[in-house]
């Protein structure tokens, strides 16, 4: 715990001093921590090597998140890249007006100041969570899992040798070494030091964090997301979508879960839809109906309809209308992410106005739930609650307001 504290107290002298950096030096450092990662790639490449084989016998889809490649390093060099090129969330005022008692008001956008991250085996967080924070004018500190230490130790080091470099506080950026519950419970518990916790990870440590934290938390990422074909759907555009949202990297959180079909296109949409994913190695869990139109769908348990699975696996249901299929959706989801297929607009605008997610689609795959994808740059996360952000947070949602105002002498009658 003193550790800790130790942390936040450096933390917060740093949020001060990067409130005040300017938009060009703050690019220079963004641009200089990607030249830096892009040169220390073999360290960087070791280090994850002696994680993945502590990790050897951990399951496929969690090694997939943990590992690092050329590739990935250099895809992190240019996400750092890309946000130094976005606008400064900090360099403007977002309103100005004069009150009938002569005070001039300017609402201004600041860094919500030390942010603390919790998160499993990703060490792309690390990256992506320095260059939001560092841009957005916040401090962060880490606490990722015990699997990535290696490589969370790695790029931590990288990315402060390079601040210290350019003349910057190295404890904008700090790592809990310690990945141990107890250094999380604690860290949960930092209200004196941490402005805002953001868990990033499995529905399990979400969940974790939210009913523990007495710090403000934001809650993000567990995503049990749904594809519904409607009665009228494309046939080409349903097998498209469907695959695409389950497959091309079932491990991620906008990843389609759950599949559910009109029972009017039921007959005609599935048997396409799941030959496609079969082919892909998707295992199939099914309602009766769904069951009954596709021999190799296995019956699905109560349980299935809340699962997140981040595997091959995907569960699906018929329904008998537009109204229960989202009544099905807002009870099972997570509220992160549900696509519609559908050539009737209509029945598009009510599934959107209707479902109780923080995207929703028509005609497009839930894969796109991502801040690269929004225009934001690297994301610190999907919110799937209603305070402070909802959805892909990226640059602005890591800043508050404040209120300047400016008198030449007024009191308040």
């Amino acid at each position: 715990m003193e550790t800790l504290v130790k942390m936040g107290q450096a933390g917060k002298q740093a949020a001060r001093q990067l409130a005040l950096l300017s938009t060009a030096t703050k690019n220079q450092a963004l641009i200089a921590m990607a030249q830096a990662l892009e040169a220390q790639t073999t360290a960087i490449l070791a280090a994850n090597q002696a994680d993945l084989q502590a990790a050897a016998t951990m399951p496929a889809k969690f090694v997939d998140r943990l590992k690092l490649t050329p590739q990935r390093i250099a895809d992190m060099a240019a996400g750092l890249r890309q946000v130094a090129q976005l606008a400064d969330p900090v360099a403007k005022y977002d309103h100005g007006w004069v009150t009938k008692d002569g005070l001039q008001i300017m609402q201004r956008r600041v860094p919500l100041g030390v942010v603390g991250i919790i998160f499993e085996a990703r060490p792309n967080v690390t990256v992506d969570a320095t260059a939001l924070t560092f841009k957005s004018g916040n401090a962060v500190i880490l606490r990722g899992g015990k699997e990535a230490i290696q490589t969370n130790t790695c790029l931590v080091s990288i990315l402060q040798h390079t601040l210290t470099a350019q003349g910057l506080p190295a404890a904008a950026v700090q790592l809990v070494e310690d990945t141990s519950h107890a250094s999380a419970e604690a860290m949960m518990k930092l209200n004196d030091w941490i402005d805002v916790l953001i868990p990033r990870g499995g529905k399990g440590l979400i969940q974790r964090v939210v009913q523990t934290a007495t710090v403000p938390v934001i809650e993000t990422g567990a995503g049990n997301c749904h594809v519904y074909l409607d009665r009228q759907a494309d046939e080409a555009m349903a097998v498209a979508i469907v695959v695409n949202a389950k497959v091309q990297r079932p491990s991620v959180c906008n990843a389609a879960e759950k599949l559910l079909l009109h029972r009017e296109a039921a007959a005609r949409l599935l048997p396409p839809v799941a030959k496609a994913l079969l082919a892909h190695g998707v295992e199939l869990r099914g309602d009766q109906r769904a069951c009954q139109l596709v021999p190799e769908i296995k019956p699905a348990t109560p349980a299935d309809w809340d699962q997140e699975y981040n595997d091959l696996i995907m569960a699906v249901k018929v329904v008998d209308s537009l109204d229960e299929a989202i009544e099905h959706i807002n009870r099972h989801s997570t509220h992160h992410s549900e696509a519609i297929i559908t050539p009737e607009l209509a029945r598009g605008q009510a599934f959107q106005q209707q479902i109780d997610s923080a995207c929703v689609y028509v005609n497009a795959s839930t894969r796109f739930t991502d801040g690269s994808e929004f225009g934001f740059g690297a994301e610190i996360g999907i919110s799937t609650q209603k305070l402070h952000a909802r959805g892909p947070m990226g640059l602005a949602q890591l800043t508050t307001t404040k209120y300047e105002i400016t008198g030449n002498g007024q009191v308040r009658s």
